[in-house]
């Protein structure tokens, strides 16, 4: 992982790892966790710990542990004075046996929110105080290529110059691009694709519709100012509006849809994949819709944009 915007970086770290987060963290920042699951995993954990002590026990703020056993699932608990409290459970399956996996983890005054390879998994409300978390600590059958902490001080208008960066798999087969907001941030945003898109590509946007919302915005434009995918979800008419706006004129809206999927005041998790022939869009883990490419050259395609009444946590280039 190389970078310009995590403030702290491991990589390849030895399993059981402990590192001590620098400075401890603060409401906004997130931690990206890049890995695998091997093929006889029963489960891994990560914990965020106050301090490093084995006797006694450091207190855990935070555990996060799948468990892939019969059917799989996720327990969260916090351990203080060396005793576990209420388990919370989520059964799912956010990471597969034999398969990798990104892990994110945006930490909030009062929460932790978690993301499994872009799409929302679960929130954790804080047992133990935020100020008191300065050691990360992972163990269990789980591989790390890269754990990175990621500041929360980055304003929207910077995003290009200091917020970009490259994190690699070890064999450098793959590599992922994120643009990262931490905390709460204001739009317009806007981000350059500086090779345009291509097939097997996604971008995934999280954020908070606004409790008075009206409208947002998220498009895809190309050089020039055409835009080839226009999504607009209408919050007070409950529509969600597909375009393109292409040679000075916008085109047949695409408006069909089972339900509406955003509310006012409401978090919310648009991934959009790219394939050669369409867009597929879902919201908070839902498939959605699928729009046919109206730019057939996706290469063209080199700036995501993001407007209207919400504010963003995170955007991201996978």
């Amino acid at each position: 992982m190389s970078a310009t915007t995590p403030r702290q970086t491991f990589l390849n770290p030895a399993i059981p790892f402990t590192g001590t987060i620098l400075g401890g963290l603060l409401p906004g920042e997130m931690v990206l966790i890049q890995g695998s699951v091997p093929s006889d995993a029963d489960r891994f954990q990560v914990d965020f710990t106050c301090g490093s002590s084995v006797k006694p026990r450091a207190d855990v703020a935070f555990h996060f542990n799948p468990r892939f056993k019969r059917s799989p699932y996720v327990v969260c608990n916090s351990l203080q004075s060396e005793r576990w409290g209420r388990e919370e459970i989520l059964y799912a399956k956010p990471c597969a046996v034999g398969e990798k996996f990104e892990l994110l983890v945006l930490v909030l005054k009062d929460t932790f929110k978690v993301a499994v390879n872009g799409a929302h998994v679960l929130e954790y409300k804080q047992r133990v105080e935020l100020e008191r978390v300065d050691t990360l600590y992972i163990s269990g059958k789980v591989h790390v290529e890269a754990v990175g902490i990621l500041p929360s001080t980055v304003s929207v208008s910077q995003h290009t110059s200091s917020q970009l960066f490259m994190c690699s798999t070890r064999d450098q087969e793959e590599s992922h691009v994120w643009l990262f907001l931490g905390g709460s941030c204001s739009i317009p945003f806007k981000g350059q694709l500086d090779e345009g898109l291509t097939a097997g590509r996604s971008i995934t946007i999280k954020g908070v519709a606004n409790h008075n919302a009206q409208s947002v915005s998220v498009n895809l434009r190309v050089s020039g100012g055409d835009i080839a995918l226009h999504l607009n979800p209408r919050l007070k008419k409950e529509l969600f509006v597909r375009n393109s706006f292409i040679s000075g004129c916008w085109g047949q809206e695409e408006t069909q849809l089972d339900a509406f999927p955003f509310t006012a005041g409401g978090y919310f998790e648009m991934i959009i994949l790219c394939e050669s022939q369409l867009f597929r869009v879902a919201v908070n883990g839902q498939h959605q819709l699928d729009y046919k490419h109206r730019v057939p050259d996706l290469r063209r395609i080199t700036q995501l944009e993001v407007l209207g009444d919400a504010t963003l946590h995170a955007v991201n280039l996978l």
